[in-house]
């Protein structure tokens, strides 16, 4: 199968307290060198607690943020100079509150339409006549096209927002929890018509959601990024049924089951660390059962975990099975 979409050491710093005509105060690595490929045709999850990276990831892949450093590559063409148009061609956005990201003073087939027109030039009779084959495919009636963002439910406010990024005929979709704001009831539907039309159309996603049972469920692979660092890769059955990185683990143990308490390590950190001051090792030392000396020292790489399917960012891996929380 071959690669859809290439990262290669892709990196994002925000400069704080820049003023004019001097350096800025501090630099903060929202995401730090980050090298992967993702197949055609694959779901990857990616998940982490809020403030590791999910999101400006996302847009740096998007174009909505450039990169510091590092190349994306989709189909083996860079993006770095690429037309916006054509970038915007092979890779769409799928934003988490679909209503938002709806302009309220456009009716639905203005929205529609803005792709069509900008990126595919197609003329008005082409225009409807793809928008009807869109809307079909979401499930969604024609007579929506007239109406406003703010008139719908979230649900289908979130199917717009599919088949808006399914009208530039983008094969790359990043779905940033893109179920999250809904009912449970709706969140399966939404989920059962991304699978249907990824099957249809031959789409690949990256679903991004703190949502693991989501992730668990719907993903091919799962990557794990904590403090804007990939530090676990691989089958989305491994990684929930014996994931290797100690934060992996803690993301498992974490989320919230009836009856159980939620996870909080005696005498460890439970936050992350300062992005202005980031310690020089390992970035989950402070708040890791396993931390030794070396983790303290020098940041681990991403490397192939021994006698293990996934790769993990740890000094020390877990063993399966192996139980260091709760």
């Amino acid at each position: 199968m071959s690669v859809a979409l290439k990262l290669e050491n892709l990196s994002k710093t925000f400069e704080v307290g820049k003023r004019l005509f001097r350096e800025p105060k501090a630099r903060v690595h929202a995401v730090r060198p980050v090298t992967l490929d993702v197949e055609e045709g694959e779901t990857l999850g990616i998940v982490g607690e809020s403030g590791c990276g999910k999101s400006t990831l996302a847009r740096l892949l998007v174009g909505l943020l450039p990169p510091s450093e590092g190349l994306i590559e989709i189909n083996g063409a860079k993006l770095d100079n690429a037309d916006p148009a054509e970038f915007g061609k092979k890779i769409q956005y799928v934003f988490q509150d679909p209503i938002s990201s709806l302009n309220p003073r456009k009716t639905i087939r203005q929205v529609m339409e803005a792709p069509l027109r900008h990126l595919h030039k197609m003329d008005k009779a082409a225009r409807d006549a793809r928008i009807s084959e869109i809307f079909a495919s979401v499930n969604l009636r024609e007579e929506f096209l007239e109406r406003y963002p703010h008139e719908f439910s979230g649900g289908q406010a979130q199917r717009i927002g599919i088949a808006r990024a399914l009208a530039a005929d983008a094969r790359i979709l990043i779905l940033d929890e893109p179920v999250s704001a809904l009912d449970v009831s709706v969140q399966a539907q939404v989920l059962n018509l991304l699978e249907r039309l990824k099957g249809e159309l031959g789409l690949t996603y990256l679903f991004i959601s703190h949502d693991l049972a989501v992730v668990e469920a719907i993903s091919t692979r799962v990557a794990v990024l904590y403090f804007g660092t990939l530090v676990e890769l691989g089958a989305a059955e491994d990684i929930f049924r014996a994931p290797r990185h100690p934060y992996t683990k803690l993301l498992a143990s974490s989320a919230p089951v009836v009856g159980r308490p939620l996870v909080n390590p005696e005498g460890k950190a439970t936050d992350l660390p300062d992005p202005l001051n980031p310690p020089p090792g390992c970035a989950f030392a402070a708040r890791c059962p396993k931390a030794t000396e070396i983790c303290r020292k020098a940041p681990p790489k991403l490397e192939a975990v021994e006698g293990g399917t996934q790769k993990a960012a740890c000094y020390h891996p877990l063993s399966e099975g192996e139980q260091i929380f709760g």
